[in-house]
């Protein structure tokens, strides 16, 4: 038995959670039940991330004290987290007294062991309201990525770290004025002092390979030393041993963040729920063999993850993590996530919308990798897959056998001799392979009761898969259990068919009808078990109809004979297609900017009347800039192409190089200023439009040859054209 730690990335207070935050928390939950399932000993802990500027504003903006924000958005996501399945040990929150105190504790250790520095630094200043500004009081263009409106500490688009003070066209959020460089002191974690220690966990640590690559790309360029302090205002923790009378200074929100870890865990080893459980925090936190370390996490914040807190951690004379398990972000349709077009969707909205969340517990699992790859919610794929395996593959076995079992047998599943013809099949076969032969041995499935059983072959090549789909789950590869799940469901289905149970009833020959149900449904059984982790709802429903204990892994050997079921209603139905309209239109917003009262702006105003005049038509619509004859639309040879590549160019602020499969086009180079709004890992096998017959155009950094299409206007862009489904490259667009 392994005895492990699992937390997921704290969510932030200061919203509700979206279909884009449940992509890891639901990833984490899997990986909690299959290793319960098991027989492992799992604490699972998390809690609200509590701190930090954005919430002190949301928190003015609302009219509460940060403290009473932050319970409301608790009390939210512990509900969203419930509804999908995600169930935690203990809850916790970062502002707390156990994080207080920890956070203090691990500071004053890291001090005491030379790690932690103070300097003047040169920071952002408010000349109007005449104050310090924290990271997230100051707005300008990312200095990596360009994109505007980004805060002072990370781009929200690229996700690069940076100081306030590299803004570009910086602003105070406060005032709007331009801050001006003002001297103040802060204290710094000396990061740079531990880069061995970092290096040598992650060469020991159980990290994605992709993941570890870029965290050396950090280590390779050297740790820089961390400053971890904040000028007041600030909704935090006060940092310890000031000296009287100076200006206060609070933690950096990361520094107590997954120190938040602790604080929940130790929160619940005091409760008399950790209590009766045996728990001891000090050996979870400092004894590294007495428990595993696992951290679920966004690929977002695995620097905070894989080099500030494994470094935190050691110089403060704590165990250092066993393994980060990362996930990538979601696209909808396969695009960014947008308020515009509906697909911007909060966990809430698909809850009200009717839809079942196990529907997405599925589809998520369906889909992740152990890879750090991109997950996209396809909505029209999301319905057709859900309708076909869960309910037209795996509930299917059940709803076609109980009524025969209910009908003919009075509900018992049965152990029946075999008929002469049966034995006479199961002799053939047992001759044919030889009965020494491991096959045959398969056949008996263990157990007298199949000995001569023809169907324990189908029986035994279920069992047979169990081993690989628990190292998928593993691995955090479901994507390949639920392919696996699904094959045997097929062959299942496929089994039932080829059986025909309703001709038996006609020629009377109800000893194979039994047969076929006790193989049918001990198989259901079975994929109930392999599915569990995924389905927790679903599976209580399908135990209660097979009239079974709680199923756990070891249950796979243990087939049900001579056994009473009990009777069997709908265990789940099919997406209704309005559901998925009914949240995509509850999703749409109008970021259109509206006038208010009776009289607009001067500013809403055109300079002159003619140009008013001039801006629409007859119709009250915009006029299109000029006209075009279908001679001169026919001239554009427009594709669809496949991203086959896509990377960063060295140099170059907004352009992304792009390697396009143009089918029977060939391959094409072009560059593409979207760097601003796509990561260039999110793209790679994606389809687009591209105008194939552009004339090459010679630039510094290659040659472009073409152009993908993306819309782009007043609500933000670009976004890449996507075809439909069925699209393949170098189909001609007309």
């Amino acid at each position: 038995m392994r005895r492990i730690l699992v937390t997921h990335a704290l969510p932030y207070a200061n919203g509700p959670l979206h279909l884009g935050h449940l992509v890891g928390y639901i990833q984490t939950d899997i990986w909690v039940r299959f290793q319960r399932m098991c027989g492992h000993d799992v604490t699972f802990v998390a809690g609200e991330d509590a701190h930090g500027t954005p919430i002190m504003l949301a928190a003015e903006k609302a009219g509460v004290s940060a403290e009473a924000f932050v319970a409301q958005i608790k009390a939210s996501h512990e509900r969203d987290f419930a509804d999908f399945g995600v169930h935690h040990d203990h809850y916790h929150t970062t502002h707390s007294d156990e994080n207080r105190v920890l956070s203090e504790s691990i500071y004053t250790a890291l001090k005491d062991n030379g790690y932690i520095a103070s300097r003047k630094i040169e920071q952002a200043y408010d000349p109007v309201k005449e104050m310090f500004l924290p990271d997230r009081y100051i707005k300008g263009a990312c200095p990596h990525c360009g994109t505007p409106d980004q805060y002072g500490d990370q781009c929200e688009n690229c996700f690069e770290t940076y100081s306030p003070t590299d803004l570009k066209n910086p602003r105070s959020v406060l005032s709007g004025a331009t801050p001006v460089l003002k001297e103040s002191e802060h204290y710094f974690f000396e990061l740079s002092k531990l880069q061995t220690v970092v290096q040598d966990w992650l060469a020991s640590a159980q990290v994605h390979s992709s993941v570890k690559a870029k965290l050396r790309e950090w280590l390779d360029a050297g740790l820089k030393d961390w400053d971890i302090s904040r000028d007041a205002p600030y909704f935090g923790f006060q940092i310890p041993g000031q000296a009287p009378g100076s200006p206060p200074k609070f933690f950096y929100v990361w520094l107590d963040a997954p120190i938040g870890y602790f604080a929940s865990l130790k929160a619940y080893c005091e409760s008399a729920a950790g209590k009766a459980r045996g728990l001891d925090f000090e050996r979870f936190v400092k004894d590294e063999p007495y428990a595993e370390m696992w951290h679920f996490i966004g690929k977002d914040i695995i620097n905070f993850h894989g080099l500030f807190w494994p470094a935190m951690l050691h110089g403060a004379g704590y165990r250092t993590p066993t393994g980060l398990a990362v996930n990538g972000y979601l696209t909808v349709n396969g695009a960014k996530m947008s308020k515009s077009r509906g697909t911007f969707i909060k966990a809430r909205t698909y809850l009200d919308a009717g839809l079942n969340p196990e529907y997405l517990r599925y589809y998520f699992a369906a889909k992740l990798g152990e890879g750090v790859d991109d997950l996209d919610l396809n909505l029209e794929d999301f319905v057709a897959r859900i309708n076909s395996d869960i309910v037209g593959k795996y509930v299917n076995i059940a709803s076609r056998c109980a009524g025969f079992v209910h009908k003919y047998f009075d509900a018992q599943l049965l152990g029946i001799p075999l008929t002469p013809a049966e034995a006479d099949r199961a002799s053939a076969i047992i001759e044919k392979i030889g009965p020494n032969s491991p096959t045959a041995d398969k056949l008996a499935f263990k157990y007298p009761q199949y000995r001569n059983f023809p169907e324990a072959a189908l029986f035994y090549g279920l069992r047979m898969y169990a081993d690989p789909i628990a190292a998928h789950y593993e691995k955090r590869d479901y994507s390949k259990a639920v392919g696996m799940v699904m094959q045997l469901a097929d062959r299942v289905n496929k089994y039932i068919d080829d059986r025909k149970p309703w001709k038996a009833i006609e020629e009377d020959r109800k000893a194979e009808l039994a047969v076929v149900c006790l193989v049918a449904l001990n198989a259901f059984r079975l994929l109930t078990i392999y599915l569990k982790p995924i389905l927790p709802k679903l599976t209580e429903a399908a135990e209660q109809f097979l009239n079974v204990p709680r199923l756990s892994w070891s249950d796979i050997d243990q087939p049900i004979l001579n056994h009473k079921i009990n009777g069997f209603s709908s265990l789940i139905t099919r997406i209704d297609a309005g559901s998925i309209k009914a949240m995509v239109a509850a999703s749409t917003e109008d970021l259109t900017p509206q006038t208010t009262g009776a009289n607009p702006s001067p500013q809403s105003l055109p300079a002159k009347r003619s140009e008013a005049k001039s801006a629409v038509d007859a119709s009250g619509l915009p006029p299109p800039a000029s006209q075009a004859s279908i001679e001169d639309f026919t001239k554009i040879d427009l594709r669809i192409a496949r991203i086959e590549a896509a990377e960063a160019v060295e140099g170059a602020d907004k352009l992304l190089k792009l390697t396009l499969d143009v089918g029977a086009l060939g391959k094409r180079q072009i560059f593409a200023a979207i760097k601003a709004a796509y990561p260039p890992e999110t793209l790679v096998g994606r389809l687009t439009v591209m105008v194939a017959n552009l004339a090459p155009r010679k630039m510094r950094f290659g040659m472009s040859e073409g152009m993908v299409l993306a819309a782009s206007g007043d609500e933000g862009g670009p976004f890449l054209l996507t075809p439909d489904a069925g699209s393949t490259p170098g189909m001609k667009v007309k």
